[in-house]
């Protein structure tokens, strides 16, 4: 329970004792009154020898009325203040669930908008890595030392930038003629893409300024690992006009640093054990998870306020707050329109 739901329930058992002693007083009086009653009955039938004790009597049941009024008037007072502390208090949790939907909206947008910088930079490198000489050259030529050397090159690249399970040439049948890690991926050289999507869009770019975004897939010529795959055209002469003669595909690998992304969400020690950080596709599917469960399995679907919003909070039935931005892009890295989300229980196991 947190400190402002704290200071309502506070309030509230401030109010309930409250009442439960004002009707204890009220009891009391009712019975000094009813006492007095008897006495002034038995001291009119004492005559004069009751007077004396008529005026105890009296003076007991103006006591009882005095304090009846005071009763009243506390038990004003109290149910005004008590009633302000509520909503002091509702007040206060209004404006904390307000602060917290914000934050996990600032999360998820942070989150995205690393991935967004991430995958931009996949794409400069494709279009850059299929200007290369020694790629150009291996679909130029048949010569097998090229295509090794080509190879060779590719495994360099892959030493750099470790994000990248592999990289592929192919010839425009779709044939593999070369990989970064022929011995990790023996499989890949020799294999035909002809009927894989980032093959064909890479074949049909327009340009060597443009470049195919694929949606998070498992790649069984790469142990069955996640991957995001981003290709581009080889041309001629490594020019941006030049006629393809092939394709480069490289393969981010997506398990590992979209697990890095999610895991690393700014949270308390307390909030991690209540918060589940996602990213999802553009159709829901979650594509990563920091609970590592259903992923490229399972949807989440957003309760949004209007089909536009970008990014927003809400909170569900159960209290369950979620906070979701989608993809804004980066540079000339429109998005493939995933959303980052961040949900967050009010207790473990919830």
């Amino acid at each position: 329970m947190s400190e402002h739901e704290r200071i309502v329930e506070l309030s509230r058992n401030v109010g309930t004792v409250a009442n439960r002693k004002l009707k204890s007083i009220n009891a009391i009086t009712h019975e000094m009154r009813i006492l007095a009653l008897n006495a002034l009955i038995e001291a009119s039938r004492a005559g004069s020898a009751g007077v004396g004790f008529a005026v105890v009597a009296n003076e007991v049941k103006s006591v009882s009325h005095r304090i009846t009024d005071i009763s009243l008037q506390m038990s004003r007072d109290l149910a005004s203040s008590i009633t302000d502390l509520n909503k002091v208090g509702q007040n206060m949790m209004v404006q904390l669930e307000e602060a917290k939907g914000q934050r996990l909206r600032d999360l998820s947008t942070n989150m995205i908008d690393i991935i967004d910088r991430n995958l931009y930079e996949r794409s400069c490198d494709v279009r850059w890595w299929a200007t290369d000489g020694a790629v150009v050259e291996a679909l130029e030529s048949a010569d097998e030392s090229k295509r090794a050397f080509a190879s060779e090159r590719l495994g360099v690249i892959l030493n750099s930038y470790t994000v990248y399970l592999d990289l592929w040439i192919a010839d425009l049948e779709g044939n593999v003629i070369a990989s970064g890690r022929p011995n990790l991926y023996s499989a890949a050289i020799g294999s035909n893409v002809a009927g894989e999507a980032w093959f064909q869009d890479a074949v049909a770019t327009a340009s060597g300024d443009h470049y195919a975004a694929q949606d998070i897939e498992v790649a069984p010529l790469l142990a069955s690992q996640q991957v995001a795959t981003y290709s581009t055209a080889v041309r001629e002469g490594g020019r941006a006009d030049g006629k393809v003669i092939g394709a480069l595909g490289i393969f981010f690998d997506w398990g590992t640093q979209a697990a890095a992304v999610v895991n690393a969400v700014r949270l308390t020690p307390q909030e991690k054990a209540l918060t589940r950080c996602m990213l999802v596709d553009k159709e829901g599917r979650i594509i990563a998870s920091s609970d590592g469960k259903g992923i490229l399995r399972d949807t989440f679907v957003i309760r949004k306020s209007s089909a536009t919003a970008k990014a927003d909070f809400y909170t569900s039935a159960d209290g369950t707050s979620v906070g979701f931005a989608e993809t804004p892009g980066y540079e000339t890295y429109p998005g493939l329109g995933w959303y980052g989300i961040v949900e967050q229980r009010l207790h473990q196991g919830g």
